[in-house]
């Protein structure tokens, strides 16, 4: 079973007062980027993996997802997601990321949000996910980039220039990565950037979009706080199709 952090007092405390908990997905800075690499949604089954508070699902629904299936480890998250979902279209279910079982052909778009470097088998779900699409159907995700999971030494080192540069940690040395964040003890899984694409690709998936996300110079301007995340990417998001 994968660590179920999300459900530690302290770790769901901090993560409930983070911008894009209390926000949802406008506290997301890249999800205009990745609202653009999503396909229409009208009638189409959906299978949002690690669901959160149910943001995604909603606006899924409400964007006219004939069904949308939200699954989550976390009962902390599922009891907020349920709460604040009235939508017949969106269910919410307990699951493992790490085991997870899902029906041949039933969906059109599975979907995940910042989840999917907590699995260790990534292989496993994506053959999982691959199975459960449809002919033509979408898998986008974002998951940690593991140039910042390699990040894992504080502060910034200085080159002989005066400029600054984020200190990475063997990042070629896959594997499991604990690190204090909200709570002590968390664990991730790092994989570099070709294993994942790698590891679509193998699976069967064709890959449609990669990006490696920055903020806008908009987004510079009204939030200059996001201005680190220009010195090396924090998230990659990733579209494939089946």
């Amino acid at each position: 079973m994968a660590q179920n952090i999300y459900d530690t007092p302290a770790f769901f405390a901090g993560y409930s007062r983070l911008n894009r908990s209390v926000r949802g997905l406008a506290g997301a800075p890249e999800w205009p980027a990745i609202r653009a690499m999503l396909p229409d949604l009208r009638g189409r089954r959906v299978a949002d993996l690690g669901c959160g508070f149910g943001w995604f699902a909603r606006w899924a629904a409400a964007e006219g997802a004939a069904q949308v299936l939200g699954l989550d480890l976390s009962e902390n998250m599922l009891a907020r997601a349920r709460a604040d979902t009235a939508d017949p279209a969106v269910a919410y279910v307990r699951a493992d990321l790490e085991a997870l079982e899902l029906p041949e052909g039933r969906f059109d778009l599975a979907y995940s949000s910042l989840a999917l470097h907590y699995v260790e088998d990534f292989g496993r779900l994506v053959r999982t996910v691959f199975r459960a699409l449809a002919p033509g159907g979408r898998f986008v995700f974002t998951i940690e980039h593991p140039i910042y999971m390699a990040s894992t030494r504080p502060g910034w080192l200085v080159r002989e220039d005066g400029g600054r540069t984020w200190p990475v940690d063997q990042y070629a040395v896959e594997g499991a990565r604990t690190t204090d964040w909200l709570a002590p003890g968390v664990v991730k899984h790092h994989r570099t950037l070709g294993t994942t694409l790698n590891t679509l690709i193998g699976a069967g998936f064709a890959i449609r979009h990669v990006e490696e996300w920055h903020p806008s110079p908009q987004q510079l301007a009204e939030e200059p706080a996001l201005a680190e995340e220009m010195e090396r990417p924090m998230m990659v998001l990733v579209a494939a199709g089946r």
